[in-house]
């Protein structure tokens, strides 16, 4: 690959990772940030990222020096059923992240033009579904112009927001820093059974996977702001609200369909390649198979967010922290420390016990009002109980 071909896939990198991270759902979840305060809040956002993006670089990386999906480097260190496993998990929860991200833009959209919930659902839905269908590289210099424009819309957004002066704090209800910490480093670890399956094509894994972390952690901790500091500035959360009042109604209706549309993309497509690693832990698969269950899955978010209501997302954070955190810590010791692959065995038991133990100590941190959260150590603990066991005890 010559050296223009590199910048322009690294350039790929970043829009894609740049799409991700403009997201109503990072919006909102930042406003919960605002009863700590702008110099407390600044700092949970920050060390959350730095935490969250560590973990998001060395998983990306992960798949980039092997070529394997997120999903399917996995099985590396839990074999090919222990991976089937967490594929599903992460099929479930990517179906889940569509029909919130449709159900939040939709919900949004209506207050700026109100044709309905569930008429903005189908239209956010068939988006989706398009951009699976064409592959979001195949759109070109159309990609990069709506990418271009929604960084602009976005800077008109938070000019706005700063601008704007409430009388009331949005939320009265107090949050612990370290809970504020720990919704920060949610996010980025949202998207850990993810970025595997965007940069497992590169020539340059380092730089693929440092592209996608700067630019998804930097445009995410912006989200992250912007919510806060409406809270904080406007006294409310509903941002297109504040958009209508500055007159920015058109505009916000494309900044909210957009970022929808660019973050639940990518939650649609990769639930069609976790689904299609399941099936190939099963002796069946294929790639057009894979972008077929991608739409079955976007029609699926878009029928949940029609039919169920997804105003409370803390609940699925902390639920995805507490089952990909340990995941990712055992993956990581597997690759760069034990260098061991087990994706010919049916399955490991001995990191299979190691994610469990994880799993139960992320469950329990969240009874312990710790300041650095929950992930940090649960990711620490879970590894070198990994690369423990692996060393003392046989397969």
């Amino acid at each position: 690959m010559n050296e223009k071909a590199k910048r322009s896939n690294l350039f790929g990198h970043g829009l894609l990772w740049f799409g991700a991270g403009v997201s109503i759902a990072e919006i909102l979840t930042g406003t919960y940030l605002a009863p700590l305060g702008w110099e407390a809040g600044m700092t949970a956002i920050v060390l959350g990222h730095l935490i969250g993006g560590v973990l998001f670089f060395l998983t990306g990386l992960v798949s980039a020096r092997s070529g394997k999906s997120a999903m399917e480097a996995v099985k590396m260190a839990y074999g090919r059923y222990g991976g089937a496993f967490f594929a599903m998990l992460n099929v479930l929860q990517l179906v889940g992240w569509t029909g919130i991200m449709i159900y939040d833009g939709a919900l949004s959209a209506t207050a700026i033009w109100p044709i309905g919930n569930w008429g903005w659902c189908v239209v956010i839905g068939a988006l989706i579904v398009l951009w699976i269908m064409v592959g979001v590289r195949n759109f070109g210099r159309m990609n990069t112009i709506t990418m271009t424009a929604l960084f602009i819309l976005t800077v008109i957004m938070c000019i706005v927001i700063m601008e704007e002066t409430g009388t009331a704090p949005f939320s009265s209800e107090m949050i612990s820093f370290g809970a504020a910490l720990e919704l920060s480093v949610s996010m980025p670890l949202s998207w850990l059974p993810v970025v595997g399956d965007y940069t497992k094509d590169t020539e340059e894994p380092v730089r693929a996977a440092l592209v996608s972390t700067l630019v998804y952690g930097l445009v995410s901790s912006w989200m992250f702001l912007i919510g806060m500091g409406a809270a904080i500035l406007a006294g409310t959360g509903d941002i297109a609200q504040i958009m209508l009042r500055a007159g920015l109604g058109t505009v916000g209706l494309l900044i909210i369909v957009f970022s929808t549309v660019t973050t639940a993309f990518l939650d649609a497509f990769s639930a069609g390649i976790s689904a299609e690693a399941v099936r190939t832990a099963m002796g069946q698969g294929g790639e057009e198979k894979g972008k077929k269950l991608a739409v079955f899955a976007a029609t699926i978010g878009t029928v949940a967010a029609i039919l169920f209501p997804m105003d409370d997302i803390t609940g699925l954070l902390y639920m995805i922290g507490s089952v990909f955190a340990p995941m990712v810590a055992v993956l990581l010791g597997a690759f760069f420390v034990l260098k061991t692959d087990a994706q010919n065995k049916a399955c490991d038991w001995r990191n299979i016990f190691a994610w469990l133990v994880g799993f139960l100590i992320y469950r329990l941190l969240m009874d312990v009002d710790l300041p650095i959260g929950y992930t940090l150590p649960t990711v620490l603990i879970t590894f070198a109980l990994s690369v423990g066991l692996n060393k003392c005890v046989k397969a």
